[in-house]
């Protein structure tokens, strides 16, 4: 945590038959951040080092069957994912929040909006996109899910790590490429796997979003692989007076890569609501 941060309040909270890890850092209104696959709410230290205490209380959440929140193996659709999100806000005495989410984060973000719009005064769609899978990308997130029970999550940290952030940066940023490979390397294979068979289901949201209403920021690394800024820029599209900010010298993570272009970003934005 930087100087002047607030100091995180680590809790957890029984919600919807499990029992959620999760940070509540800071005072003022509250922002609400979800981590993406297969990482755990370590992700957002830099975030809430940046903002909790300037204004913002920063509530982070390990997702089911990631972190420290219970695992439930199987498959969990994105629809259990956002009712987790409303279920801990809920427990938290929490009415309107600002939602942002990285990844698979931003596409429980956007099912989160679709459920309970009346409670997001503001959006953040980080390194995300809104089409559903195709029947490839379906039997691929299956296999994948197959895969990780069977053979655990290492080889797949490895090999994804130069897509998770930028490959020039795996060298040039050792402490990030390290954190990022202990998220991959600690997450649950069951839980891992639960989320990549639910999220092979999940709808389209291109047309939820045409109906987006709260104020949206759209960031994405300049050199994302995985959701490209081709993507990034489809959302900026479909939402109403959106803001789409490119991070560069970045890849999937440009929260954890450029910290500093992205709390830029995101302080920029919140100044406005």
């Amino acid at each position: 945590m930087g100087a002047g941060t607030s100091v995180g309040r680590m809790s957890t909270a029984a919600v919807n038959g499990i029992t959620i890890g999760y940070d509540d850092s800071g005072d003022g209104r509250p922002l609400v951040l979800v981590h993406g696959h297969p990482f755990d709410r370590s992700m957002w230290a830099p975030q809430v080092a940046a903002l909790a205490g300037a204004g913002w209380r920063v509530i982070t959440a390990d997702l089911r069957g990631y972190g420290s929140t219970t695992v439930v193996a199987g498959k969990t659709p994105l629809p259990v994912f956002a009712q987790d999100v409303v279920g801990l806000l809920d427990h938290l005495g929490l009415g309107e929040v600002v939602l942002g989410g990285l990844s698979m984060g931003g596409q429980i973000v956007m099912e989160c909006y679709r459920r309970f719009p009346s409670r997001i005064r503001g959006l953040i769609l980080a390194d995300t996109f809104p089409r559903a899978d195709s029947a490839e990308g379906q039997a691929f997130r299956r296999a994948t899910a197959d895969r990780l029970e069977a053979e655990g999550m290492t080889g797949y940290a490895r090999e994804n790590l130069a897509r998770m952030i930028a490959s020039y940066n795996v060298e040039a940023m050792p402490a990030v490429a390290d954190h990022v490979m202990t998220m991959m390397t600690g997450a649950s294979p069951a839980g891992a796997a639960a989320a990549l068979r639910g999220r092979a289901e999940r709808p389209d949201y291109r047309d939820l979003l045409t109906t987006i209403t709260a104020p949206t920021l759209i960031v994405v690394g300049r050199d994302d692989e995985f959701t490209p800024v081709s993507d990034a820029e489809q959302m900026h599209a479909l939402i109403p007076g959106s803001t789409l900010v490119v991070v560069d010298g970045a890849g999937h993570l440009p929260n954890l890569e450029q910290p500093g272009a992205f709390n830029d970003a995101l302080t920029a934005f919140l100044s406005r609501l």
